[in-house]
């Protein structure tokens, strides 16, 4: 997975950061919708929250808050809704559990139960009724007061080896405003997401917003710059969505805000192309699992020798049976 210090055990341990002397951040605060009901994956989300489905050995969104503690951002709102206290009881400690596993001697096992509370200050909201991401962002008004804050989406996994947050929180400390991430995709596909109109900004990777459609058709698409899951948000937002009427769905939509904000040429655009999971899919999330698991020091080797002899059945019309027994 990643060479580095913060690697254990085949899991990725992510400190508080402390700011470099003389490099104040101004971005500290992220929030993460995850009041949405997962109607994708009934009926393994009846019960369990979307956000808790497991990817490898630990839920989908404790991957989001390690991406948002790994890029120095040590407050974490986590907007939710009923039935999710589960996600909650995740990221708080679990005494009973840590002390049986602290008399059996068991310190890996109690270093993972013990990690999704150590990666930052986690509070939670709950969002009432779902009236979009527009409106879930607009419930972190408080919480945020006037400061700008990033926004994660739990849906979306990015690789811990991408770097994707902290260019965002850097375009924003050298150009402020509002900083969205950006994913060009096949035109056929563009209908699926939010399309941003950009033009160039001399900076390499960075682009100008000029304008957004919320899941435009192909022929009407502006471009084939899709919006992903990361947004770096100026507290200027918060007035737009209070005005905002429902859009699309019914559902009060950030994209119609961010519309009105980069018409005044404060959203600027990080255009990303490397490792992006899409856990709200069936397949993209079948597709997270074995990537993960391969990229695993301990479980990798095995995994993937495994994932060859099951392949090459697959390729032989399934004559070649599985000769280990899971």
């Amino acid at each position: 997975m990643l060479s580095s210090p913060y690697l254990s055990m085949g899991r990725m341990i992510v400190p508080h950061t402390t700011p470099v002397p003389g490099t104040p951040r101004t971005v500290r605060k992220a929030v993460v919708p995850a009041a949405g009901l997962g109607t994708r994956f009934l009926p393994a989300t009846k019960a369990t929250p979307k956000e808790m489905l497991p990817v490898v050995d630990k839920p989908a969104i404790q991957y989001v808050v390690e991406e948002a503690a790994a890029a120095g951002l040590d407050d974490v709102l986590m907007i939710t809704g009923r039935h999710k206290r589960a996600i909650e009881d995740h990221f708080d400690q679990a005494f009973e559990l840590e002390q049986a596993l602290a008399a059996k001697g068991d310190a890996v096992r109690l270093d993972a139960v013990r990690d999704p509370a150590r990666l930052a200050d986690i509070h939670h909201i709950r969002q009432g009724d779902p009236l979009g991401l527009g409106h879930a962002v607009l419930c972190a008004r408080r919480h945020v007061g006037d400061q700008p804050f990033a926004v994660l989406l739990g849906d979306d996994l990015i690789d811990p080896r991408e770097t994707l947050l902290s260019r965002m929180l850097e375009v924003r400390d050298r150009h402020k405003g509002s900083v969205i991430a950006l994913m060009e995709v096949p035109a056929e596909q563009i209908h699926l997401y939010g399309c941003a109109a950009v033009e160039p900004s001399g900076e390499d990777g960075v682009v100008r917003v000029t304008g957004l459609v919320e899941k435009p058709s192909r022929e009407n698409a502006p471009s084939r710059y899709a919006v992903i899951g990361r947004y770096v948000l100026d507290p200027a937002v918060f007035g737009v969505l209070e005005r905002t009427p429902p859009g699309r769905g019914g559902e009060i939509q950030l994209t119609d805000a961010l519309q009105e904000l980069a018409t005044g040429g404060t959203v600027h655009g990080v255009v990303f192309d490397g490792l992006r999971y899409d856990t709200g899919d069936k397949a993209d999330y079948l597709r997270t699992v074995v990537r993960l698991a391969c990229a695993r020091p301990d479980l990798g080797p095995e995994f993937v020798a495994w994932l060859k002899e099951f392949t090459a059945g697959l390729e032989d019309g399934g004559a070649r049976r599985e000769r280990r027994v899971a």
